[in-house]
């Protein structure tokens, strides 16, 4: 089965890759290595989820957002690449806007990587780092970038 089908059999759509709100390109190929630009979690109209984790956002709620992230990152990827089948996940950097008090960040990023598992089976499996922010632009819960192999 394709990632795109596993995509539809999950019940989930990519989403138009959102354009940048800054000077920079989502996403840049060198070589292989595709490089995606950092996303936030998007509503169907394209309007972002905003909160901070702990306080305004539970943290089910910020795994739902990192999932929807994800997706924003594999529209991009298949944006780049022409189908997910050609893609393998290297590395992720997740980060969290959270209270200080809150510890669970890699839970929450676990919505990213665990949808990109999801859908692209073994080449989705990732090294990664989850870390907690102050702030994040927009006030968004969750903003994830990741660095992917494109294979021939």
């Amino acid at each position: 089965m394709t990632p795109e089908a596993k995509l539809e059999s999950m019940g989930l759509v990519l989403p138009k890759v959102p354009t940048p709100v800054a000077n920079y390109v989502p996403f840049k190929i060198g070589g292989s290595t595709l490089y995606l630009a950092g996303q936030g979690p998007r509503r169907s109209d394209g309007t972002v989820f905003t909160g901070k984790v702990g306080r305004d956002v539970t943290a089910e709620e910020a795994y739902e957002h990192a999932k929807l992230t994800g997706l924003g990152l594999l529209a991009a990827a298949k944006l780049a690449a022409g189908e997910l089948a050609r893609i393998e996940v290297l590395k992720v950097l997740g980060m969290v806007n959270a209270v200080p008090e809150f510890t669970d960040h890699p839970r929450v990023i676990n919505g990213c990587s665990d949808l990109f598992v999801a859908v692209l089976g073994e080449r989705g499996r990732h090294a990664r780092s989850a870390v907690g922010m102050g702030s994040l632009p927009m006030n968004i819960p969750v903003e994830i970038e990741a660095v992917m192999h494109i294979h021939d």
